[in-house]
């Protein structure tokens, strides 16, 4: 069902969905897609304070951003760590 807006540009409005649209062309799907990239969207941009449920994670993995990231700083300053001290024990050889 569709509600002519411009007929002579066959532009026609969508009452189910309210916006005009090209005649026997829905945006609907279009719609859809949008709306789960903007949910997508916000799911990364919550990433950033490490708390929350995310939209792909299992029941119960509340603060597993923060811990996977102390480790991951911990494992990459001892990595560094110990390349800066083998440089000073191999300088003084």
């Amino acid at each position: 069902m569709y509600i002519q807006v411009l007929p002579e540009y066959g532009l026609v409005a969508d009452p189910m969905i309210g916006i005009v649209t090209m005649a026997g062309e829905s945006l609907a799907p279009v719609i859809d897609k949008v709306t789960e990239l903007e949910a997508v969207a916000d799911d990364i941009v919550n990433m950033l304070s490490g708390t929350g449920n995310f939209l792909a994670s299992f029941p119960g993995r509340e603060n597993a951003l923060p811990f996977a990231g102390g480790m991951t700083s911990f494992w990459y300053g001892l990595a560094v760590g110990l390349f800066i001290a083998g440089i000073y024990v191999f300088h003084l050889i």
